[in-house]
């Protein structure tokens, strides 16, 4: 396990540690809230977010990919055309970082509708935890610390706004949602 752990370290293997990391606390964070939420009777809100989490993961490999081919057939890379690589990437990432901040609002509004206050607090606080996971998903396909920090920003931000305004984010991503 050590040699593996150590493996997973080296520089040249940082792409595949951002996707085992980010499935592990994937995972670790749907056992945690179905530990945390069973007790009060709400663990069903676990199932919208794994099924979320799945195809979320399925969506950002596949628009990554399609992303990758896109740049390669432009031929669009860091240091010919580091702007249209820069914002490509941006733009996906952000969508995907808005899109899931968008479910988890919804999903969190409809859980906590009849809840009592501070259970709708703790509801609202797995949501923002459920954003930050979705966060290390997509950092795992964009690295870069600028990428990073845009999309951290814009998790949080999105999550406060499609949480206030939940109808936002029906009218934003609704019909995406509406096929699943």
């Amino acid at each position: 396990m050590g040699e593996l752990v150590s493996w997973l370290m080296q520089d040249d293997q940082e792409d595949l540690y951002g996707v085992v990391f980010a499935l592990a606390l994937n995972v670790v964070f749907l056992l945690l809230i179905a530990l945390l939420l069973w007790p009060l009777d709400r663990a069903a809100v676990t199932f919208p977010l794994a099924k979320g989490y799945v195809l979320f993961w399925v969506i950002v490999s596949v628009t990554a990919l399609a992303l990758f081919s896109v740049h390669k057939i432009l031929r669009v890379d860091m240091y010919s055309h580091a702007d249209a690589h820069l914002l490509s990437n941006l733009a996906v990432g952000g969508l995907m970082q808005a899109g899931w901040s968008a479910f988890a609002a919804l999903v969190v509004h409809s859980s906590a509708a009849a809840a009592p206050v501070w259970f709708a607090l703790i509801l609202y606080f797995v949501g923002i935890l459920s954003c930050f996971v979705a966060f290390n998903i997509v950092s795992a396909f964009y690295a870069g610390q600028i990428y990073r920090m845009i999309n951290l920003l814009l998790a949080l931000i999105s999550f406060i706004v499609f949480s206030v305004w939940p109808t936002l984010a029906r009218l934003t991503y609704g019909r995406f949602f509406d096929l699943f």
